[in-house]
């Protein structure tokens, strides 16, 4: 199946909640320290409206929105952006959608940043194997202290010198 990505509207910010919230039930991640109990899920179209920061969907071929991801900026790390949000509800899985919103994010954030952190979790071993791919590599202590303290696996990619947002 074909997805369209484009970037979150304001109207996408329930529907990227109820995608986020239905994985991490799925995961068992629906607690305190993951993305369960972040004050600002469900205003993502404030919170990656500015600079530095991006959000985009992947619809489906009916206008579903059926997954997302976002770029932010890691603040304490110089230059480093973060992969946040990612996720994809199961139909979507597979299907090449996650790949087309990896390959949009990376791109972004090649253009404002040195590097990208994310944060997830051990159990969610095919997402772990997914950022592999994609040249992450895991690293044992976390850039910096987020709120997301219950994420036990961390991952950092570097490209290089390039465009910085400080």
């Amino acid at each position: 199946m074909d997805y369209h990505i484009r970037e979150l509207k304001p109207e996408d910010n329930q529907r990227i909640e109820y995608i986020i919230r239905t994985c991490l039930i799925e995961f068992g991640a629906d607690h305190e320290g993951t993305a369960w109990a972040d004050p600002d899920l469900g205003r993502f179209s404030e919170i990656y409206n500015v600079e530095g920061n991006r959000y985009w969907v992947a619809e489906n071929a009916r206008g579903e929105v059926v997954g997302g991801v976002g770029i932010g900026r890691l603040d304490g790390a110089d230059g480093m952006c973060e992969l946040q949000k990612m996720y994809c509800l199961p139909e979507a899985r597979g299907t090449g959608a996650a790949h087309t919103l990896m390959k949009t994010a990376l791109e972004y954030a090649r253009v404002h940043y040195r590097g990208c952190y994310l944060e997830t979790l051990e159990n969610m071993v095919a997402a772990q194997k997914f950022y592999e791919e994609y040249g992450f590599r895991r690293i044992a202590e976390p850039l910096v202290k987020t709120e997301h303290y219950a994420c036990d696996v961390r991952y950092s990619k570097e490209w290089g010198t390039g465009a910085r947002l400080r």
